[in-house]
Order: C-alpha cells, then structure tokens, then sequence
C-alpha cells in the first residue's frame, strides 16, 4: 500500500464517520428495530386520527373500496396455451385467488373459472401475509409453473413449483428461499436461475451475480454455475430466449444501466453480442433480434440513429457479423414506448406527442413492413397479453375520461374488436382535457395535460393536483382512474400530469437530459409547469398541490425544499430523500448511473445541491408534506421517509407520516389497504387546497 493510497483511505474513512456523526438519525434505518417501530407507530395514530376526521375521508375511503372489490372489473387474461390465467381480488378474496379458464370459453364471454390456489387460505394455514408476484410457466403445456411469492410485498419472494393438473404445489418440486432473482424453465427437469446462493453471491445493490442450471433432484447448493458478474454490478440474470421452435439460453450483466452484456450459451461456449452496451435486446423474432437503440450506432458505415428501433440476423450475429435492418427511426415528438411480439409479427407501440399508435410489422424479403392498427386516437394504448403460439393478442385503450376497454386483436389480419369495459364510476361528460406548454429554464417546452371541469373557472381558486416523475426514461401518459374521477375531481379538483424530462416521451435524448448533473433541469421542467398553472390563473400557490413517488418522490421532495413557495400541499410517496446515503440503502447502488455517486466528491458537488434531506432549512414557510412509504418496501428503504420527517418534526415543522407495514414498493398489498391509502392522501390534498 502506497502512502497516497493510505493517505486516501484516511480522508474517506474521517468523511464518511463525519457523515455518520452529523446524521443523529440514522437509528432511523434498522427497519424493524424497536426504536424505529415505536417512531412509526406513533406517527402512523397521529397522521390516521388527523386525516380519518377529514369530512370526506370515509366517503371515499368507501367509494374506492367499492370500486377496487368490483367484480365487474376487467379481467385481464394470461394466456398459456389453451387457457386464461388470472390472478383476482375482491372483498372474498382479499389477498386473492390464482385462477384458470379455458380460452375458448373466456373468449365467448362466459369464463368457467377454476380456482388453483387460495392465497388467504394459504396465508392462515402458514402465518404468513403472503401477496403474489407473478409466475413462471413451462413451456410449450405449461403443466407447471414456478409461483412467486413475497411476505407482504417485497421484491424478494420465494419460488414454489405449482402442479396445474392437481391444483397443487409440489411436495418434492423445485422450491427457491426468499431472495431477489428469478427463474426460468430450460425443460421440465431444468431451471435456468439468479439468486442469492448464500455468502458473496449478491451485488453491492442487492441482486444477485451468480447464474446456474439447477437439475431436478439436486440440491441448489449443487447447480452448476453458469456465468458470475462483480460485486459491483447491478446484477446479472439467466433467461430462455424462444425464436418459435428455437430457444436460446442467455444471461445478461448488468454492469450499469449502460454497459449492459448479453451472453448467449451455445454448448459449451460463451458468446458475448456485439451490440452496444447501452441498449437491450427487445425481442427474437423470425430470426431477428430486435434492439432499441439508446444513442447513435456506427454499422458498417452506416449511422442508426439513438432512438431507432433495428434487428440484426441473429445468428450471423453468433458468428459476429452484422446483418441490420432498419425498423423505425421515430421523428422528434416521438419515440418507442415498446415492442411486443406474437408468433409472426411485431407489435411497436409508439408514442406522438404523449399519445399512443400501435403497429404491427411483419418481416418479409429482409425487409420489415409496418401497417399501423386502427386503434382509438389520443389515449393511452397498452399490450396486455399475447401468446408465443398464435398471432392472437390483448391491448387496453383508454384516456383521462374514457374508461378502460380491453380489446381482443389478431396480427396476422390487423383486426381488433373491443371485448371488455370498466364501469364508469364518475360522469366523464362533465370534464374535458387540455394539452399546454410551458417554457422551461434553458427555454426547453414540457407539455402537460390538464383535466378539469368544463365550466372551470381560471380565477386560480380551483384545487390542482400537480403529478409527474421524470426519471429512468419511463414516459407518462395519459391514464384512466376510478378513484382519481370520484376522489378528486368530483370534489372540485384540477388534476395535471406533466412530461418532464428525465421520461422517455420524447426518447432516449428526453431521458439523458436529466442524468447526473443534468438533474436540476427535471426540476426546472416541473417548476415551469406549475407557475404556467398559475400563470394562467388555472389555480394559485395556496390551492397547488403536488404528487409523485419513488423517484416522483425525490421529485417532490426536491420541489418543496426548492421552491416552498409554489406549493400548499405535498404528497410524498416511498421517496429518496437521503441523496448521500441512496447508494447504500437496499437497491440504491444500482441507480448510480441516474443520480451519479455521491461517494465521488465531484459527484456529490452536484447532488447535495439538490438532496431534500440536506437542504432542509430552519424557519422556512413548507407546506406540510403527507410522507407515504412501507415497512417491506425492499427497493427505496423506508428510511427515506422515516429520517426526512422525523428531522421535519424535531425542526418543528408540522407533518403528515404513514407507514403501511406491509405492502412493498406499491405501497398496499390488499383492496382494504388501496383503499385506505387513497382515502388518506386525497382527504389530505381536500383539506389543504379546497
């Protein structure tokens, strides 16, 4: 060891005890300490007496209740094979039942249902609030699935194998212990999985870096390993890539969000892709591997440009040539929202100007020919199933005031008929929406949409509810809400979603614009937002309200800390807070690559010049934040929210604080728990905008 090096690690290890010294509540992140039980206890009867006593809290607690058990909901399908699966909740089944019915009947409108298991039967028999997460089926009879469970719930969940036939779970079957990852079946006597196999097999983030093939009848101590990433990684994970009667094992490294490798298992080789690190297979199609490009790719010299959505011969590529073709290059107001595929075609799901187009492509002569599907204009469209073995597929379409219709659909014909609607639970003729522009610090123009009354009167009286979340490239679009309808706006409220950068309504550049040191612009966009509200008298500063969680949270958080001045209300939903300590708490290491490292001083430069956490101010005018997180949320740590309030409160800043114990990064596990959540936030928004 040089004495630079020892020298170094001197400053950091003084550093960082300065930093955990200036912390007083750090007690804060042991999530099941006495201490930190007894804190959010005791804010929890606080905030729940305080907002149960609001006028409106119990009709709309009951009102979304209602809506939530409904049992004229959309059921939506998950087919395998020749049956629908579905996972159902209503006030009988308030964890829920896993479901089946043969597609034949489901598709005639008379499903016969049979249930496969009970997860509140199991959850009595066991002990334990068990909550579904999904599962995993067997290809190409789906016999058997791989089910997965959390403990009220978290990401991490076991893996039970589930015998279809006899509705059971199999005594001597494939069983994986609570842990992130997943699996995947290679055959009926192999999984391909990523978990945690015990000391050193999880990254610094908390997902795993090991990949095996786990033979039936041996112990998961004993499956081979395929591929190992660092303890730096993100994490790596094992898959089957199918391509009709072709199937692929592949793993995937994640070092960061862009430098990602695709490695394809052939025999006894490891073929690492020759694909831009920063980009992500989307699909295998017909021999050709579909990509989404994240920033400009030089081919043979030729220039594909970031955004384009391209395929490459899959298996010239195995080789190491590149044989490209050009799907679509979307134009300045749009960009790929997703890629769907059937057993033939390709479903592209593009977005315009924050409105939704699907179109379907087929692959013929080497060239990629797209027909666009005569789906609802201006609204939100969204694949909700489809099958790898015919061209049949599900997609919803619905807007701000159109509720939600499922429609069934065939690729090969481009046909569509509308199958299923919701219930209009509010009166939609009464509202209309608007699409406006604001004008950002650096001049860049955020659209937002605005959905209110019709005879809304812009005298800035009207209650505004401000949401957006601006990160990840994830893109907000248009959405129908029950509870959204009959809790705020048929109690006189204003409700505005606004497309900030960070998103990805515009594409990848939409997203890059707000990376790292770029943060700020995020929070610019939303501040132009708001003051062009109030620029045009739609409301004021006393009657604006604003909504986001996650990294929506951090947003928030961020604005209140900000610009106090624009807002009298805050709901903050499992948040990022702490911008110091992100990186160290359960997921956060691996969103370095959206934030930025705060460990590197350069980095940290321009973080805390943001951190809600840190700029916390004494005798400043805030609104009084409702925080809103989870016990078991195992990917943004509670202590976001515990820590962010409990320095509010002893800066003798009044606050809102509720804590549900259980129900994962969501937020609720069960309807009664939903419920309760929206009665909550909306009484609280009524109370202090109205």
């Amino acid at each position: 060891m040089t004495k630079n090096t020892l020298f170094i690690i001197i400053i950091l290890t003084t550093l960082f005890t300065t930093q955990a010294q200036e912390d007083s509540y750090l007690w804060l992140e042991d999530v099941d300490s006495e201490k930190s039980l007894a804190f959010v206890n005791k804010q929890n009867k606080i905030t729940e007496d305080k907002l149960s006593s609001i006028p409106e809290y119990q009709g709309i607690y009951e009102k979304s209740l209602e809506i939530f058990n409904s049992t004229d909901g959309i059921v939506y399908p998950s087919t395998y094979g020749e049956f629908v699966y579905n996972f159902w909740k209503d006030e009988n089944h308030v964890r829920g039942i896993w479901r089946r019915s043969p597609k034949s009947k489901y598709l005639e409108g008379n499903p016969t249902w049979e249930t496969l298991f009970d997860l509140d039967e199991m959850s009595k028999t066991d002990g334990v609030k068990w909550v579904y997460n999904g599962s995993n089926g067997l290809y190409p009879d789906y016999n058997r699935f791989i089910i997965y469970l959390s403990k009220g719930g978290s990401d991490a969940s076991i893996k039970r194998e589930f015998d279809v036939k006899t509705k059971t779970f199999i005594d001597d079957g494939f069983y994986v212990p609570e842990s992130k990852g997943g699996v995947s079946y290679v055959d009926k006597n192999t999984l391909i999985i990523s978990s945690d196999f015990g000391e050193n097999t999880l990254t610094t983030s908390g997902y795993p870096r090991q990949v095996k093939l786990w033979k039936r009848g041996t112990l998961l101590k004993d499956a081979t390993l395929l591929y190992e990433g660092e303890v730096d990684d993100i994490g790596v994970s094992g898959y089957v890539l199918r391509d009709n009667e072709m199937e692929y094992k592949c793993v995937v490294r994640y070092v960061s969000r862009t430098d990602i490798s695709y490695i394809i298992l052939v025999e006894n080789q490891q073929i690492k892709l020759d694909i831009p690190s920063d980009t992500y297979p989307e699909n295998l199609i017909n021999n050709q591997l579909i990509l989404r490009l994240q920033s400009d790719w030089n081919v043979n010299n030729k220039i594909y440009k970031q955004g384009s959505l391209i395929s490459l011969n899959f298996t010239e590529l195995l080789k190491g040539k590149k044989q490209v073709q050009l799907i679509i290059q979307p134009d300045e107001l749009s960009s790929i929202e997703g890629v769907s595929k059937t057993k033939n075609k390709l479903l592209v799901n593009l977005l315009h100007n924050v409105n939704s187009e699907l179109f379907i492509y087929s692959y013929v002569n080497n060239k990629w020919i797209g027909k666009k599907v005569n789906a609802p204009d201006f609204g939100r469209i969204s694949i909700t199933d489809l099958s790898l073995s015919s061209d049949e597929y599900f997609f919803t379409y619905s807007n701000f005031l159109t509720p939600t219709t499922l429609y069934i659909a065939n690729a090969k014909t481009n046909t569509i008929s509308p199958f299923k609607s919701l219930t209009p639970y509010f009166d939609s003729d009464k509202y209309k929406v608007n699409q406006f522009m604001s004008t950002s610090k650096d001049g860049t123009q955020i659209p937002y949409f605005v959905v209110s009354s019709k005879d809304m009167k812009t005298d800035g009286s009207n209650p505004t509810l401000l949401y957006a979340y601006g990160g990840f490239e994830i893109s907000q679009r248009p959405f129908y809400s029950a509870t959204f309808g009959t809790s705020w706006l048929d109690n006189g409220g204003v409700f505005v979603l606004a497309n900030i950068r960070g998103g990805g309504e515009f594409g990848p550049k939409w997203h890059q614009a707000g990376l790292k040191e770029k943060r700020q612009n995020v929070f610019d966009d939303f501040y132009s937002v708001a003051e062009d509200l109030i620029t045009k008298k739609i409301t004021s500063p006393k009657h604006l309200g604003i909504m986001g969680g996650s990294n929506g949270g951090l947003l928030v958080g961020v604005a209140f800390t900000q610009r106090p001045d624009l807002y009298n209300a805050v709901v903050c939903q499992a948040p990022l807070l702490d911008m110091q300590r992100y990186n160290k708490l359960l997921a956060g290491a691996s969103w370095i690559d959206e934030y930025g490292n705060p460990d590197i001083p350069e980095e940290w430069a321009y973080i805390k010049k943001y951190s809600p956490y840190h700029n916390l101010k004494k005798n400043v005018a805030y609104p009084e934040v409702f925080f809103y997180t989870s016990t078991r949320d195992d990917r943004v740590h509670p202590a976001h929210a515990r820590k962010m309030a409990a320095k509010m409160i002893d800066m003798g800043y009044p606050v809102y604080y509720y804590e549900n114990i259980e129900g994962g990064h969501g937020g609720s596990s069960t309807n009664k728990q939903s419920a309760k959540a929206n009665a909550m936030r909306f009484s609280y928004l009524l109370m202090k905008l109205k």
